[in-house]
């Protein structure tokens, strides 16, 4: 029964999203994101600087959840998962990444901290490399520091970028002359980036496996699935939701169906049916459960009787 609501909420939650993100402006949710690969050889520029950031990110992401759940009962798994995370841009605990921008100056490249997440371009992707460089296997010996001496971020600093990695141990090189600049910044709207923070929060629950973002234009000439096929009884239906709704979006902008009303009712209707499909679940144990109770004082009886 739990699993069921769980996967009732996780396609509630995909359809406010979907909603959410059709009523930006086609211009805006059409309009191209930066491209990119990372730029390995930008790293050695900035090693030193991602290395201090990361070691700033997980003493506050671990001080932060010491704080939500008090230190007592925050586990070595707990400081372990911060530590594999924090580098990694499908999780959350990377989400600083974002916020960060590679600035020219002179013959040095600086990060510089922004007041808010930005599309993910090569630059973003080169911090993330360079960031998962400096963990590399270290990633266990850090959680362990972190968990065992409980130290201060100056000792953490130094910890993972001289002591560990000598990440900092040298001076990095001067940034060549005829290096090609890395492209602006270009923040993300408030909605984009808390929709993005919403899909992420949803990875890994029962029903939304692998999910993304779709663009209104994107929604309006996706196919998700077989459309045709007809629907199957309980659990099927559930899975063919998707279908349905690339077909209901098509048709609001041909015919300005309120494809709106759609999505909510097909929410509704897919949670009677996992309803349905728990309670004759639930029915069905509750029967075997009385008939093996039955059984068991028949067999309880008959051996008094013997006796």
């Amino acid at each position: 029964m739990a699993k069921s609501n769980q996967l009732l909420l996780s396609l509630a939650i995909l359809a406010i999203v979907i909603v959410e993100l059709s009523w930006l402006p086609l211009s805006h949710s059409a309009a191209k994101k930066p491209a990119g690969a990372a730029r390995k050889e930008d790293i050695p520029y900035i090693k030193c600087q991602v290395c201090q950031k990361l070691a700033s990110q997980l003493y506050h992401q671990v001080q932060s959840k010491r704080d939500e759940i008090s230190p007592k009962k925050v586990s070595e798994y707990h400081v372990i998962e911060i530590t594999e995370n924090v580098c990694n841009l499908k999780k959350q605990e990377a989400d600083w990444i974002l916020k960060i921008d590679i600035v020219e100056k002179g013959d040095k490249l600086e990060l510089v901290e922004q007041d808010s997440e930005g599309q993910c371009g090569s630059e973003c992707k080169t911090i993330e490399r360079a960031c998962q460089e400096v963990l590399g296997y270290y990633d266990t010996d850090v959680a362990e520091y972190l968990y065992t001496n409980k130290p201060q971020l100056d000792s953490l600093v130094n910890f993972i970028c001289k002591d560990l990695t000598k990440a900092c141990s040298s001076k990095p090189p001067p940034v060549p002359k005829d290096r090609i600049p890395g492209e602006p910044f270009v923040a993300k709207s408030a909605k984009e980036a808390e929709m993005e923070r919403l899909m992420k929060s949803m990875e890994g629950m029962p029903g939304a496996p692998g999910m993304k973002m779709y663009s209104r234009e994107e929604l309006m000439n996706q196919k998700f699935g077989n459309e045709d096929a007809e629907d199957d009884e309980d659990d099927d239906d559930v899975t063919d939701f998707p279908s349905n709704l690339g077909k209901v979006l098509r048709e609001k902008e041909s015919k300005k169906y309120d494809w709106k009303e759609k999505i909510t009712k097909g929410v509704v209707d897919a949670g009677e049916k996992l309803k349905g499909h728990a309670d004759r679940v639930s029915h069905r144990i509750r029967q075997w459960w009385k008939s093996k109770k039955a059984n068991s004082n028949k067999g309880s009886k008959s051996g008094k009787t013997e006796l």
